[in-house]
């Protein structure tokens, strides 16, 4: 039996000797070459690169939600002050109304400006003589009849020499009917007409409207055709004087010490002037 024992034992040594030599064997890595590391390395860059770019879209996310909230307070803050501001309006509706009026007196106003009427006389200190002048405030610049109109240089600068363009009843001071006048041209205008584009010529001079002393630009042109040798537009009028068109010759004729003679109309031509000139 003792036998029988040992030789039970050999052979369950045998049996398990043999099992571990089926089991199979547990294969070696292979070695890991430059190409396999490489884009092992790209392969996590890239993974990184992702999560990063989620991580930056989150921050962008939580930016633009503390904006919003931000102009979600601003907007909630204007509403209570309008609120607050209708419910102040509605109060002051209750309540009687109180109607401010701003009372503006004529007299105010002629304080800083003369009145003209809608023609008046005036003067050309420079010319030594007077003519009659409507008062257009449609037009943008003053107007003085001038024929003969012949521009020229002097010392460098353009010039130009013209006589009055006057009809035989204008009243004028009659030295200075046919005279010639040369003055510097300050600006050309172009004026646009149906019959086409021409160029005038501008020039400044001294003129005196009643209490009013100042330079006027004029553009040259021939208004013999007209009722009136003078036109005063709104450069003239601004801020200067007001019109009243009801009114003729408000303030007189001015004169000259050397042409005492023609004083005597001043009181003749407008009488009978035509209220259309």
């Amino acid at each position: 039996m003792r036998y029988g024992f040992v030789g039970l034992a050999a052979a369950f040594s045998l049996t398990l000797a043999g099992c571990s030599l089926m089991q199979p064997e547990t294969p070696t890595p292979s070695p890991l070459t430059e190409p396999a590391f490489d884009a092992r390395i790209d392969e996590l860059e890239s993974r990184l690169s992702r999560q990063c770019d989620a991580s930056e879209a989150l921050q962008n996310q939580l930016d633009h939600q503390q904006s919003l909230t931000a102009d979600v307070r601003e907007v909630g803050g204007l509403l209570r002050r309008l609120r607050d501001d209708v419910a102040t309006l509605k109060q002051s509706r209750e309540s009687d109304p109180v109607v401010v009026r701003k009372t503006c007196q004529a007299d105010d106003l002629l304080k800083t400006k003369t009145l003209v009427g809608r023609s008046e006389w005036v003067g050309l200190p420079k010319l030594e003589t007077y003519l009659q002048a409507r008062i257009d405030s449609g037009a943008k610049t003053s107007s003085l009849s001038a024929g003969d109109i012949t521009t020229f240089e002097r010392d460098g600068d353009d010039w130009v020499r013209f006589k009055l363009a006057l009809k035989d009843d204008d009243e004028v001071v009659e030295a200075r009917r046919d005279e010639w006048i040369e003055a510097p041209i300050e600006r050309r205008v172009r004026i646009i007409q149906a019959s086409g584009e021409e160029s005038r010529p501008v020039i400044s001079l001294l003129m005196t409207l009643g209490p009013i002393r100042q330079n006027v630009e004029f553009t040259l042109n021939d208004r013999s055709h007209l009722d009136y040798p003078v036109l005063l537009g709104r450069r003239f009028l601004l801020d200067i004087a007001l019109v009243d068109v009801a009114q003729r010759y408000v303030h007189e004729r001015p004169s000259f010490d050397d042409n005492a003679d023609d004083a005597d109309k001043s009181d003749s031509g407008p009488d009978g002037q035509d209220d259309d000139k």
